[in-house]
This record gives C-alpha cells, structure tokens and sequence, in this order.
C-alpha cells in the first residue's frame, strides 16, 4: 500500500490533470458557441428596396439571412426600406417604418415572414455564455475526471526503484 504522502501527491496530480483535460474539452466547445458569449444587444435587420418584387419572383433576396441566433435580452430591430409592408411572426414592418422585438426567451422559433421565399424565419435564442458558465463546464468535467484518474492512480501498484543490493547475482 502506498503511503499517505504518495496517494496525496497523486491525488493533486491527478485532479491538475483532470482540471487541464475539462479546460481542454470546454474550450474547444466554448469555441463553436462565441456567438453567444456576448451581452444582450439591439440588432438591426434591414428589409432592402425591391424586397417584395424578388419574392413575387421566387428569388431570395441575398442580403437577408434566413436564420439568426440572439442572445436572452437582445432586440431585434427590423427596418422596412422597401415600398410593401412586410411581417415577421407578432410584427407588422409597414414600408418605410421599423418594429423591434425583445427576445427574453431561451428558445427556437419559426416565425411566419414576408420577406423570404419560404415564408418564415427561424430565430434560436439561446442564453448568453459568461465567463460563469465557462467556469462551471471545467468544474462539471475537469473535478469528476480527476476523480477517477486519482482512483486510477491510487489503486495502481507504484513503482519501486532498484535496489543495487537486489541486482547483485549469487
């Protein structure tokens, strides 16, 4: 059975490792979410001139995304410069004016929209990522990890160096 210093001095060892592996594993995720590690904000979506003419075509119009992702809190703000009225799920965006909508909801919506050739608009929501919730996908699987590599490591025999008297041959 190892020592009590030894099984500590592993125990340390192998919660480091399991922290630097959560860090690891979190930031390369947290890498495919930096949209949303921003605060809430106003975000302006421009309805361009001749908007509904392309639609009445089947064309899309290019500047206008089909999808957005928002943060809880932001708001989106959408300015009608063209000559037809146009809609996006709860607003009316007369020609020439603009309507603003509070996303306040972490969800996934699929609003009905005037101005894109399929006749909606998908808005994903999502809450913001904060220097807290990065904190606590290490915390959630760097200490569990390092938990079970300082099982590992404490079941596991530990190597004893080589006496000289032992090698020494009859």
């Amino acid at each position: 059975m190892p020592s009590a210093r030894i099984v500590l001095k592993r125990i340390f060892f192998s919660m480091l490792v399991g922290l630097a592996i959560g860090i690891g594993i979190n930031e390369v995720s947290f890498l495919f979410l930096r949209e949303t590690a921003r605060p809430p904000k106003v975000i302006e979506l421009v309805i361009p001139a001749g908007t509904a003419a392309s639609i009445e075509r089947g064309e899309t119009p290019p500047s206008i995304p089909s999808a957005m992702t928002f943060v809880v809190g932001d708001t989106l703000l959408v300015r009608n410069n063209d000559v037809a009225n146009h809609e996006l799920g709860p607003l009316w965006i007369p020609a020439g004016a603009s309507a603003s909508l509070t996303l306040d909801t972490a969800q996934s919506f699929a609003y009905d929209c005037s101005f894109q050739a399929g006749n909606y608009f998908d808005l994903d929501v999502r809450e913001p990522l904060t220097a807290s919730t990065r904190l606590y996908g290490i915390l959630y699987s760097g200490v569990p990890l390092g938990i079970l590599i300082a099982l590992y490591a404490i079941i596991m025999p530990s190597r004893k160096k080589n006496d000289p008297q032992e090698n020494v041959q009859p």
